[in-house]
């Protein structure tokens, strides 16, 4: 039993490269995960990583041990589909994943609808940017905005997002009517670090105006457009939800990423899943004419 207890602490040790990242990964703490690692290694009687300042390496142990834990994984994540699988009620939990980008304002308000229509379906929402891994059963169900995806899952694929440059009205009042021709003197607030000059912006019809600002959060990226600090590029949707956002005069939205529906084909049979991907692909179809505003 001790074999199965510690197995997925190593599995999450050797994927994040430190006991603090497999900490995060199984959500216990780390003494937790160093705990399980000695007893594992007790156990067998060998040392499974050695400590580096780089983080965790795999021994010859260890790499002889991986892919025999990785298949015993793959193995009891099946069991354990197989019998979710058997479910035939609409009760129990539904693991969601989607972005900061998608949550708030566009999938939020659809979670709540569905929650009122299966009162007796509970919701484990994740937020994260980060693909969830569904054959490894971190989730059961993911909304995604990608141009394609290449995982060994089932995929929705429903329509492209219109995105469009947009600031708030205080700003291009005063800014835009001093900018120059290719928006020298305007700010744009990016996603990942200040004064990079990303494709993306080289593709706008402000090539020249400076990234000063940059977050990887969505909501506080739409927070600070709406303050006035500068111009983000994001979902048209979001001008019909703040009437302070406004399109940049002149500019015209443009498609991008899909919007994907990602899960299972073993869980697919469960009916509180099922009744689940139903109920929010119907919703996003309905909303398509809003996420394509302005095209």
């Amino acid at each position: 039993m001790m074999d199965w207890t510690g197995l997925p602490y190593f599995l999450a040790a050797v994927r994040s490269g430190t006991l603090r990242g497999a900490a995060e990964i199984t959500g216990a703490t780390h003494a937790t995960v160093k705990r399980h690692i000695e007893v594992l290694e007790t156990s067998y009687g060998v040392q499974l990583f050695r400590r580096t300042r780089r983080g965790l390496e795999l021994t010859s142990a260890g790499r002889d041990l991986l892919p025999l834990a990785e298949e015993a994984e793959l193995k009891v994540n099946e069991a354990r589909k197989r019998v979710q699988g058997l479910d035939r009620e609409e009760t129990g939990v539904v693991r969601f994943s989607t972005t900061g980008t998608l949550i708030y304002e566009i999938v939020a308000p659809l979670l709540a609808k569905f929650s009122n229509a299966y009162p007796d379906i509970d919701l484990e929402i994740r937020v994260s940017d980060q693909f969830e891994d569904i054959n490894r059963l971190q989730t059961d169900v993911s909304l995604r905005y990608a141009h394609q995806v290449e995982d060994d899952v089932i995929a929705r694929k429903f329509y492209q997002m219109a995105l469009v440059p947009m600031a708030s009205r205080t700003y291009l009042e005063t800014h835009l009517p001093i900018a120059g021709p290719k928006g020298e003197g305007l700010t744009w607030i990016g996603w990942d670090k200040a004064e990079r000059h990303p494709d993306w912006v080289a593709e706008t019809a402000f090539s020249l105006a400076k990234v000063r600002h940059a977050t990887m959060d969505p909501v506080l990226q739409l927070s600070l457009a709406r303050q006035g600090v500068g111009i983000i590029n994001s979902a048209a949707y979001f001008t019909t939800v703040y009437p302070e956002l406004v399109p940049v005069p002149g500019v015209t939205p443009v498609l991008d990423r899909n919007l994907w529906l990602l899960f299972h084909s073993e869980l697919r049979r469960t009916v509180r899943v099922r009744r689940f991907i139903d109920f929010m692909s119907k919703e996003l179809i309905a909303l398509k004419p809003l996420l394509q505003a302005g095209m």
